[in-house]
């Protein structure tokens, strides 16, 4: 089925285009041919992509002011950020672009100031040569009919390991941060498929991080050791958990670690006294700089992986500042050919009806009940 789109260029030009959709089965069957010319374009939320998404599509994603300053003039490096893709798109390399949101039947229930309708809107004024289709029904009706065809974050899965400390290759016993009984911290938990946080505790058990596949460690704290520099590389990041603490300056060092690390192939471990306050609030800096994405979408996302984070007040106001830099830096290059809007102040709401959980991690081991420590 076509449909007409109309759309504003920034040429203020009226377009009048034919966009046809793509069912689940049809797009199934060129996934499953293993076709290179097909594209997929999520147009849904961080937080869903992550949640889940087809197998090979990419996440388009850029913040509201982003959004609001557009007006149907985005660049097409906004919508295919990586820009390997970017090049075999308009190379011609790809024969078909699947856009998708949630569950749109077709073009007209898609918003028309939406992530969808501006990655279509993009798509159609660099002209690519390759087909440009809607997926009928979005995600919700292709992971109903496909699920195989999906992917889920991967948890850490088969860890069976003793709640004591005593093992060989645990900690000092004199470090008190790293004796923080083990039900007042919960599980290490994976934010990212190479980015996992947790505990000076879980720091300090070798077989853990060796289970979890760790090759480096962040450690963001003042007083608790770097346990295994023979067999790890580390970040130390030495901030107290005090209003007075700036742990902002830290941030971009700490993002570059990571890509760092990530870009060989490896896995980091993010970790303070308890898992709760500062490392929280490295990851949460990251998730924000590395995916565009605001400070409640990002604090959202890792509280439901691990349920007892807490960033202190000042940290908060930090992340509340790296924000507006991040927001920033990624309008600069949307606003040569869009009217400029006056900035909104952002105000953040703290999540607080986010489910709690049962199980803070998905290892075996880690089933007690969870408390939060005084200490963080």
């Amino acid at each position: 089925m076509y449909l007409d789109l109309t759309f504003l260029s920034r040429r203020s030009t009226m377009v009048i285009m034919e966009v046809p959709t793509i069912n689940s089965a049809s797009l199934c069957g060129l996934l499953e041919d293993d076709v290179p010319g097909v594209l997929v374009l999520d147009c849904r939320s961080f937080l869903s992509f992550n949640s889940s998404h087809i197998s090979g599509s990419t996440n388009v994603r850029f913040s509201t002011i982003v959004r609001r300053r557009a007006r149907g003039g985005l660049g097409l490096e906004h919508i295919v950020p990586n820009e390997d893709t970017r090049t075999r798109l308009l190379s011609g390399d790809y024969q078909s672009v699947v856009l998708l949101d949630d569950r749109s039947l077709d073009l007209s229930q898609v918003k028309k100031d939406g992530t969808l309708m501006l990655a279509l809107t993009a798509l159609c004024r660099d002209p690519c040569g390759a087909r440009v289709f809607i997926l009928k029904g979005g995600f919700d009706t292709f992971s109903t009919d496909y699920p195989e065809m999906c992917t889920k974050p991967s948890p850490p899965q088969g860890l069976s390991l003793p709640l004591s400390s005593s093992h060989p290759e645990s900690a000092d016993p004199n470090c008190s941060p790293c004796n923080t009984p083990l039900y007042d911290q919960g599980g290490p938990v994976e934010i990212l498929p190479f980015l996992y946080l947790g505990s000076a505790y879980h720091a300090s058990r070798k077989d853990m991080l060796d289970m979890l596949g760790i090759t480096a460690l962040i450690n963001v704290s003042a007083n608790c050791p770097n346990h295994f520099e023979d067999s790890f590389l580390y970040k130390s990041i030495p901030v107290e958990d005090n209003h007075k603490a700036d742990i902002s300056s830290w941030f971009n060092e700490a993002i570059e670690f990571i890509d760092s690390v990530r870009n060989k192939g490896g896995r980091v471990f993010v970790h303070c006294q308890a898992g709760i306050s500062r490392s929280a609030t490295i990851c949460l800096a990251y998730l924000m700089r590395t995916n565009r994405v605001k400070l409640d979408e990002a604090f959202e996302f890792v509280k439901q992986r691990r349920s007892i984070i807490s960033p202190n007040f000042s940290f908060m106001g930090q992340l509340l500042q790296f924000e507006s830099q991040v927001l920033a830096s990624s309008t600069c290059s949307s606003e040569a050919g869009s009217p400029a809007i006056g900035n909104s102040s952002t105000v953040f709401n703290f999540p607080v009806s986010i489910p709690v959980h049962t199980s803070a991690s998905q290892l075996s081991f880690l089933h007690s009940p969870i408390t939060t420590s005084p200490s963080c």
